[in-house]
């Protein structure tokens, strides 16, 4: 499996896994795909099930399924040692639901895939924990470092940390938006008393903190010099290690290979969801991706309009899912790459040349964009703070279930789209215990209390304020890895 970016390159120069497993942006600004989606039939999907169905009490069905499904990706890692790495990821340390990814049935045809049952309870630790694993066993294959810098708008922050933390040869720069995060998800992160960790907040919106991102990578000298890496959704690995819980969903929300399920996905970066196309395409029997946003609708206004316009820093609202709060989604272009046939001229036209400089483009006539749903499966919707509100209190009082903000949108959206005999499966974003706010909002009490985080907000804080400038932001990196 070679791959190539979203921008357009020479077949010649295509890398394997291994090569931008470390990498983040292609060298032209672009996202790494690979050249093809692996195609799955009824066989391997069969063996799927069998995979995480039919392990013993003790075996981890979630790791051995993990493997198998990222083999497909990965030419360059054997698979014992990739087993062995998912393992580690997957095992009850960091995981202690012995089923990982355990789903719960609503009423009305909605069900939620429980992502949050990680180390910081939120669904990247499923990425970040595998992520932290590979990133080490890769350094130590070709004896460097990495440095990682990333952006969050929440929850990627912490999960990153927690997973790198202590791991040889790696360092954490995190940038995130000053004052936009919930106290919980702040003191999750600054809370982290390492040297390896830096946390930075900016002066600005996530946006600004994710563009800071791309001007320090597109400085190929410095990128080279301080061994910059990610771990933001515009990491490969971090995608594909998703798609994994799209083929477990779809597993325990089943009974028959051929069954056919949606998912709802809350998405503000275009991540998350992004591998459930991925896993779609692959031929997972995936009807309908169904796309969730809050106030902050510029992805459902594309999926409904055909134009995609970013929004500044202004026009960005501060809601009560703060994870979403974003306005220019890194991981549109994948899709919008596979939209277009794959035509890197056009995708490199619109993302590195109308994006930047009229700040939005439209594809409302042309003939990809009205195939759309018929060829990909997406429709979507938005939600608002009172929609929130409303949905956490119903599902609470309905189904004894308790859900955080993100995952309330989704819901509230689902509802929208539910078909009879179709199971709509909601993909968690994290536990309420992180939105304790919102939840008393909603149903006049707070959360129960996780004794895993038992105090702390009230910890020590370990953050350095920063302006919203790239120059700052080097000279901050150079100081820390020249010290």
């Amino acid at each position: 499996m070679r791959y190539l970016s979203t921008r357009g390159d020479s077949a010649a120069t295509r890398p394997g896994f291994g090569d931008i497993l470390l990498a983040g942006l292609a060298p032209d600004g672009g996202l790494y795909l690979p050249e093809r989606y692996p195609r799955v039939d009824a066989s391997i999907l069969a063996g799927w099930r069998r995979l995480l169905t039919e392990n013993g009490p003790d075996a981890n069905g979630y790791a051995a399924l993990a493997a198998s499904v990222i083999s497909e990706f990965v030419g360059d890692i054997p698979l014992a040692d990739l087993t062995n790495l998912c393992e580690k990821a997957y095992g009850r340390a960091a995981f202690p639901d012995p089923q990982v990814v355990p789903v719960t049935e609503l009423s009305g045809g909605i069900w939620i895939s429980h992502l949050s049952g990680g180390p910081t309870a939120a669904f990247k630790d499923l990425a970040m924990q595998l992520l932290g694993q590979l990133f080490e066993y890769q350094l130590a294959r070709t004896g460097t470092e990495l440095n990682i810098l990333g952006a969050t708008s929440g929850d990627t922050g912490s999960a990153a940390e927690y997973a790198m933390l202590g791991r040889e040869g790696v360092r954490v720069f995190m940038l995130t938006p000053a004052g936009r995060m919930t106290p919980f998800q702040q003191a999750q992160m600054f809370s982290l008393d390492d040297p390896a960790i830096v946390n930075i907040a900016v002066d600005g919106v996530f946006d600004d903190c994710q563009d800071l991102v791309k001007a320090v990578n597109a400085d190929a000298s410095f990128k080279q010099r301080y061994h910059l890496g990610a771990v933001n959704s515009i990491n490969w690995a971090r995608l594909v290690a998703q798609v994994v819980y799209y083929v477990a969903s779809w597993i325990r929300a089943t009974s028959a290979d051929d069954q056919r399920v949606s998912f709802t996905v809350p998405t503000g970066n275009f991540g998350n969801i992004c591998a459930g196309h991925i896993a779609r395409e692959m031929g997972v029997p995936i009807d309908t991706l169904v796309l969730a946003t809050n106030e902050n609708n510029v992805l459902d206004e594309f999926f409904r309009t055909g134009s995609y316009r970013v929004r500044s820093a202004a026009e960005t609202h501060a809601t009560s899912s703060p994870s979403m709060d974003i306005s220019k989604a890194s991981n549109f272009e994948r899709f919008i790459f596979d939209l277009l046939g794959r035509d890197g001229d056009r995708v490199r036209h619109l993302f590195g040349e109308l994006l930047p400089t009229q700040g939005y483009f439209d594809l409302s006539d042309t003939a990809e964009f009205a195939g759309l749903r018929e060829r990909y499966g997406f429709v979507s919707s938005s939600s608002t703070h009172a929609d929130r509100v409303s949905t956490i209190g119903e599902v609470w009082a309905r189904d004894g279930v308790l859900i955080d903000p993100h995952t309330a949108d989704a819901v509230k959206v689902a509802a929208e789209f539910v078909q009879p005999g179709v199971p709509m499966i909601v993909t968690e974003t994290a536990l309420p215990v992180k939105f304790a706010e919102t939840i008393v909002e909603a149903i006049g009490s707070e959360p129960a209390p996780d004794p895993r985080f038992a105090g702390i907000e009230n910890l020590p804080r370990h953050v350095i304020d920063l302006p919203n400038d790239a120059e700052a932001l080097k000279a901050l990196i150079a100081q820390r890895v020249d010290h």
